[in-house]
């Protein structure tokens, strides 16, 4: 086998190694999320007329998790895992907060301290986005989506603790 094909397969590899890592936090998260887990307690809670239908959580969450993944295996296309460890942390520190948000929501029922939260989600996401847009431009595109999403997520987080 050449190089050239056996970095093919090392590439693969990794692609497919951060989708698996990206939908293991969204299995996590789904464990414990209205459609899987008993939804009473989250039925129950005042929402805004512009809270989304249930049914498009779980496609909007699939495209942005393809999408994190392909922008975390560009970084590592880039520099390798060696090189691009700083870019590579903070997407891992912006996936666990991630995970940890539906715990906080859903599993524990405490809007507030999910907001609180969220925050920081959020901020870890905007951070993460910028070091990959310095290493490789599209890499940053890729994860706006996912600004925007957790970005009204967050709005949506505060306006349920809030209004109950």
């Amino acid at each position: 086998m050449n190089n050239s094909t056996r970095h093919r397969f090392l590439s693969a590899g990794v692609l497919i190694t951060f989708i698996l890592i990206c939908f293991g936090v969204a299995w996590t998260g789904a464990q414990v999320s209205p459609g899987i887990a008993s939804s009473e307690w989250y039925d129950q809670l005042n929402k805004p007329s512009w809270n989304p239908p249930g049914w498009l959580f779980g496609p909007v969450w699939t495209f942005l998790y393809t999408l994190m993944a392909l922008a975390a295996w560009r970084i590592w296309l880039v520099d390798g895992f060696s090189g691009s460890k700083k870019e590579l942390s903070f997407f891992g520190i912006q996936l666990f907060l991630n995970g940890l948000w539906s715990q906080l929501f859903f599993n524990a029922q405490n809007p507030g301290l999910a907001f609180a939260e969220i925050i920081l989600l959020l901020a870890a996401i905007i951070y993460t986005t910028w070091l990959f847009y310095q290493k490789d431009r599209m890499a940053g595109w890729l994860m706006v989506p996912y600004i925007l999403w957790v970005s009204f997520a967050t709005v949506l987080n505060g306006t349920i603790w809030m209004i109950n």
